[in-house]
């Protein structure tokens, strides 16, 4: 079975299997357009040699270190390797990866300039985000070019059972 999450449903996953996620401090969001650094597996999976690729974030909450055989309670073999695909800043959790079987993102693949906007909006109204210069910094980046076509194409390629020979 291949199971798949973006943004809450990557922590809902790790979270599954074990792993810690923990809340930034209320005055501390990614937001907005977000320069990811990969790791070697992150430039096998979205087939490029660039060092990074840039998405969305919209995120207080983040998963700390990735899940492992040892936290998961038996639901992943002890040989399972499991991946972390990029790391930003702000979250060292961008992404898992067990071939075959899990790819997550923290990141927002299909935001476009009016989700990003409307988004923010939205938390700033409610009082969910309470750095208004920053949650304005990130509204301007919502036009900015992004890679969610890339990270798509990843995970199509996962669900067809593409992804073999990656590690």
């Amino acid at each position: 079975m291949h199971f798949s999450g973006v943004c809450f449903g990557h922590q809902l996953l790790c979270r599954l299997l074990g792993a810690s996620i923990q809340s930034a401090a209320p005055t501390d969001w990614e937001l907005g357009h977000s320069k990811i650094d990969l790791h070697p597996v992150g430039r096998r999976l979205f087939r490029t040699d660039d060092p990074s690729i840039f998405l969305h974030q919209m995120h207080q909450d983040y998963v700390v270190a990735p899940p492992n055989p040892e936290t998961s309670d038996g639901l992943l073999p002890p040989d399972t390797n499991v991946e972390v695909w990029g790391y930003s800043e702000h979250t060292q959790v961008q992404g898992v990866y067990i071939r075959g079987r899990l790819f997550t993102t923290q990141a927002h693949l299909a935001f476009d300039e009016g989700m990003v906007k409307t988004q923010i909006e939205m938390r700033v109204e409610s009082g969910g985000i309470e750095d208004v210069e920053h949650a304005d910094r990130a509204k301007e980046t919502g036009d900015l070019e992004h890679d969610g076509d890339r990270v798509a194409g990843a995970i199509l390629r996962f669900f067809h059972d593409e992804d073999e020979g990656i590690e």
